[in-house]
């Protein structure tokens, strides 16, 4: 705690802008991750592990039909782990950690605004996040022969709009919960969900119609479907747009949300 309650806008030159800020409150903030062991196993190790429990289930699935190959599948659903696990479970925890330790409340008395604290605490996250995503997609596509992405600009786009929306997320799940561990049980049912329903276990292309539907509208689902669309290539424009235009939506959703409930002290 005492990392991220010693940061003092202005004591050091270069950290009176808001880049500035934030990057002085990133580092503290990775400092305590370091030191958050079990917060950090999960966010490294449980996303490369992931992948391998999930080539067998892959193999067994009729792909006759859907254009998609192991490959195509298991590349997206790794990256997706890592948003799940390396950004979104850890930060509901930093989140409602910080909180309830008063960090928040005191970091709110200096400098820092309201947005640049959220940002600057997610940041060693989604750094970690980014580099397992990189890692994974090189070694993916050269251990499964899945090879360059036909369409990088949509693998680009869905992974930021991922690493933007999944922090977002997280401090709407902090919000509503009362402790440390309360936030870790109230992060699971956006978890299991996503990794149930949004083509990482099973791509949409082999569920039925109807379910298929209803889990496109998964946060999670539109950045499966612009990573996988920017390796395979074809993705259409309309459902480029539809992809996009639904991770924006809950992107936006979130951020109303994280202005209008965030919490800055514990709960009494």
């Amino acid at each position: 705690m005492s990392a991220v309650t010693s940061v003092r806008v202005g004591d050091a030159a270069g950290t009176t802008t808001p880049a500035g800020r934030m990057a002085a409150l990133a580092r503290a903030e990775l400092a305590l991750l370091g030191r958050a062991k079990a917060t950090l196993l999960v966010a490294v190790f449980v996303p490369l592990v992931m992948p391998f429990s999930l080539r067998a289930s892959i193999d067994q699935m009729d792909l006759d039909g859907t254009g998609l190959s192991v490959g195509s599948v298991l590349l997206p659903a790794t990256i997706g782990f890592s948003l799940l696990f390396a950004v979104y479970s850890s930060l509901v925890s930093v989140y409602a950690a910080r909180r309830e330790e008063l960090v928040l409340k005191r970091l709110r008395t200096g400098e820092l605004r309201d947005m640049e604290i959220l940002v600057g605490a997610a940041l060693p996250s989604v750094a970690i996040g980014l580099v397992q995503c990189v890692a994974l997609a090189v070694a993916c596509a050269a251990l499964l022969d899945v090879g360059a992405p036909r369409a990088a600009h949509l693998a680009f786009l869905g992974l930021l709009l991922g690493l933007v929306m999944w922090p977002a997320l997280a401090a709407v799940v902090a919000s509503f919960s009362k402790s440390v561990e309360g936030a870790q049980v109230a992060a699971m049912p956006l978890l299991l969900v996503s990794m149930l329903g949004s083509g990482t276990f099973v791509p949409l292309d082999v569920m039925p119609d109807r379910l298929a539907s209803l889990c496109e509208l998964l946060p999670l689902t539109p950045v499966i479907t612009l990573l996988r669309g920017g390796w395979t290539g074809d993705l259409s424009a309309y459902d480029t747009l539809g992809a996009v235009a639904t991770a924006v939506a809950w992107t936006v959703l979130a951020v109303f949300a994280v202005r209008r409930w965030f919490r800055w002290e514990p709960r009494r």
